[in-house]
């Protein structure tokens, strides 16, 4: 649940960025999956935050974890309102003659489970023994 003490900043066509939250008499800006992405600042600092940061970034492949091995999975959709979710898909790297790859939904905000690719994860292409 997003706290009503958030203001939600979006792009120029309505996409939504993320929020700016009051954080003592400053204020934090806090991208799509709840993450913060600054320290204290002031508010025009936390609109250009949010601005740069964009949301391109969720189109990147990401590993979760805590289903056996680590899973390369895709964002399929971030919905943060109400109990909120994140829902994920096993990335089948385009392929339209596969079966629907797996879903799992996760909590919002982001959980510790969910994170970007790092050096050394799994690519999904390679087969080891």
């Amino acid at each position: 649940m997003i706290p009503a003490d958030w203001t939600p900043h979006r792009r120029d066509d309505r996409e939504l960025l993320g929020w700016i939250r009051p954080e003592g008499d400053d204020w934090l800006a806090v991208d799509v999956l709840g993450r913060e992405l600054t320290g204290p600042i002031d508010w025009l600092d936390a609109e250009a935050a949010l601005e740069e940061h964009g949301i391109g970034w969720l189109a990147d492949p990401w590993i979760l974890e805590g289903e056996g091995d680590p899973l390369r999975v895709r964002i399929v959709e971030v919905v943060p309102e109400g109990d909120g979710r994140i829902t994920v898909k096993v990335d089948d790297f385009g392929d339209m003659q596969r079966p629907p790859a797996q879903r799992h939904d996760l909590t919002w905000p982001l959980p510790a489970r969910l994170r970007p690719l790092a050096p050394g994860d799994p690519d999904g292409r390679t087969i080891t023994r």
